[in-house]
């Protein structure tokens, strides 16, 4: 190989890497969505009151110590509202019975407009 291609196949390998890297990063938990246990920042609620404004609940954690923020959000700042204690959330709220059944409505058909759409393109 020449000189003069060898940076081209650097540039490549590190372009090639990057995805890489980031698949690694997500892997290991320190992509930002790495579970509950580890994030400082987590989007809550939001309500919007307009084209470019909301109101934002934002639970901020450090340690054990959790506190929401209410956030005022418009285009051109963000001004807190309020904070206060973060609530106890139960470990998982229980699904409701007919979930399973709309599921499996929802399963079935796709599973038939899919079988159809195979036909129909036959």
């Amino acid at each position: 190989m020449t000189t003069s291609l060898m940076p081209l196949v650097a540039f490549l390998f590190v372009i090639a890497m990057i995805p890489v890297a980031l698949w690694l990063m997500k892997r290991a938990g320190l992509g930002g969505a790495g579970g509950p246990q580890g994030n400082v920042l987590r989007h809550v609620a939001q309500l919007s009151l307009g084209t470019s404004q909301r109101v934002t609940v934002v639970e901020i954690a450090v340690g054990v110590e959790r506190h929401w923020l209410v956030l005022g959000v418009t285009g051109e700042r963000v001004a807190q509202l309020a904070s206060y204690p973060a609530p106890d959330t139960p470990a998982a709220p229980p699904a409701p019975a007919h979930t399973a059944a709309v599921n499996q409505l929802i399963a079935r058909w796709r599973g038939a407009s899919g079988s159809q759409g195979g036909a129909r393109d036959a």
